[in-house]
């Protein structure tokens, strides 16, 4: 049974546009449920009518079996996680953790009780005298979750809370909230732009493009069978490989007039077939019937692996590595087993 539940969905604005299209998802207790998809997609919008900031055109959401459209945002039981932290600049840490309780009229033993434990999660007990300007970045952001979790909300809902963060603080905050989410059980939207925050935090992710589901699913799901092309390309760093491929005779025909067998094919004559950098391995003897020239045109080195950029005919193809050894420059060929070949349809976009 779902503990946040939002049906059909639709969100117009006074000048007709539709930022969010009969979207319809269900979140159960404790879940960790990450919205994600380019600028404009919807998911903020979403976000901020869980919250109870926009209002719902049509359709109906409901948190722990009460419908809460109207309800004013002070009633909804949820707290909130911004990406400009919205702190207080004139409090201290304590009194910004403490300020929500004291609206509410909670006692002031229990309001020092939840700051305390809150503070001492998140560690960071030795500031709650301090300024927010007296803080970093990441801990500024460690007392806006703590606001948050003082509450003992039903549900927290996260705004891109770690875009203002330098790369290695998001990496370690990206841990700390998923931690923390799993330590108070405590049920979670999380919107972001970034494909990895979604991968490395999410329960279950939902994509969205255009105001719509293109799919909804564990990462595993999402990564491995992407439902449509928009999800192939914007879920995986780098991207899926997308070629234009024809069929005909039992062999496949790519860019380049390139011709090999056909190892597994859809049920059309023609499809766009995607590949994960991953599943291609270079080389420079072929073993099997899939083996198509590529042409190296940088070496991106990461270190443990590296990145080979390059081309099959004149489509851009992209290849994941180890970082060992020597990359030859010439006489290379892409290879990949039957089990890596995506198929979508060329005009819908869907997965065949």
């Amino acid at each position: 049974m779902s503990h946040l539940s939002l049906a059909n969905i639709i969100k117009t604005y006074p000048n007709g546009f539709e930022a969010v299209r009969d979207v319809s998802v269900d979140i159960a207790k404790g879940e960790f449920t990450v919205f994600v998809g380019p600028s404009g997609c919807g998911k903020s919008t979403l976000l901020r009518m869980v919250a109870g900031l926009e209002t719902v055109t049509q359709g109906t959401i409901t948190l722990a079996d009460r419908v809460i459209n109207d309800l004013e945002p002070a009633r909804r039981d949820i707290a909130m996680v911004f990406q400009n932290y919205a702190l207080y600049p004139h409090m201290t840490v304590y009194k910004n953790l403490a300020y929500g309780l004291v609206n509410r009229g909670f006692p002031k033993a229990e309001i020092d009780r939840r700051v305390r434990e809150a503070a001492e999660m998140l560690q960071i007990t030795e500031y709650l005298d301090r300024k927010p300007q007296q803080l970093s970045g990441g801990q500024r952001q460690r007392v806006a979750m703590g606001r948050a979790i003082v509450r003992e909300p039903e549900a927290f809902l996260f705004d891109e809370p770690l875009s203002n963060l330098d790369a290695k603080l998001r990496n370690h905050m990206r841990l700390e909230i998923k931690r923390l989410q799993r330590y108070l059980g405590t049920t979670a939207i999380y919107v972001t732009h970034d494909q990895v925050e979604a991968m490395t935090m999410a329960d279950r992710i939902v994509v969205l493009n255009k105001g719509k589901v293109e799919q909804a699913g564990t990462p595993a799901e999402i990564y491995h069978d992407p439902a449509s092309l928009f999800v192939a390309g914007f879920m995986g760093a780098p991207a899926m490989n997308m070629l234009e491929a024809r069929f005909e005779d039992g062999h496949m025909i790519l860019p380049g007039n390139i011709r090999v067998h056909a190892l597994a094919r859809p049920d059309r004559d023609e499809a766009t077939l995607g590949l994960r950098p991953e599943r291609i391995t270079i080389t420079r003897t072929p073993v099997n019937g899939t083996a198509l020239p590529f042409q190296l045109d940088l070496v991106e080195e990461l270190g443990a692996g590296r990145l080979l950029h390059g081309r099959v005919g004149e489509t851009p193809v992209t290849v994941s590595t180890s970082g060992d050894g020597e990359v030859p420059a010439d006489d290379l060929h892409a290879e990949f087993p039957a089990a890596a070949m995506h198929f979508f349809d060329k005009e819908t976009g869907a997965r065949l």
